[in-house]
């Protein structure tokens, strides 16, 4: 059975330093709310799987967009130093194959990094790049967690659900 992995941009953030104490806008947190709502209605939360486990980013928006979506999902955050913006990818990937097999992950992080996570993932190749808008979430299934291994099985906005 395919392994799965939900990779979350964070909800649009305002302006300010240092970066990673930026906080989440209005706006930012409405995204990650409706994103959240979306995710809860969803079937694929409520099939008998292995419950889902939620990691962010340290950084301050990432965290808030994570706690809204823990809150609504009624799970816990835990906190991934891993996932930073410009973090490399073979690290995280290493980590996915220790950490993400067997159970269900959500990844809360920042561009360029959910980008270049799901480009690596879908497409194998290091210059291969997803668009994420904020709060935008990516699912990937694969049997495997490595380059070129995963199927990008959905792709969600907060303007593209109803």
């Amino acid at each position: 059975m395919a392994e799965r992995l939900w990779i979350m941009r964070h909800g649009e953030a305002g302006p300010g330093q240092p970066d990673p104490e930026r906080q989440l806008t209005p706006h930012g947190k409405q995204e990650a709310a409706r994103m959240a709502t979306w995710l809860y209605a969803s079937e694929r939360f409520t099939s008998g799987r292995p419950p889902l486990r939620l990691a962010a980013s340290p950084y301050r928006r990432a965290r808030q967009t994570a706690s809204i979506v823990a809150e609504r999902l009624g799970i816990e955050v835990e906190t991934l130093p891993l996932i930073t913006p410009d973090a490399p990818i073979e690290p995280i990937i290493d980590w996915l194959q220790q950490h993400a097999m067997g159970a269900p992950w959500l990844l809360v992080s920042h561009m360029p990094l959910v980008g270049e996570l799901t480009g690596r993932l879908v497409e194998g190749d290091m210059r291969a790049r997803h668009g994420f808008p904020t709060a935008a979430i990516a699912s990937l299934e694969a049997d495997v967690w490595a380059a070129g291994c995963a199927r990008l099985s959905d792709f969600h906005t907060p303007a593209s659900i109803s």
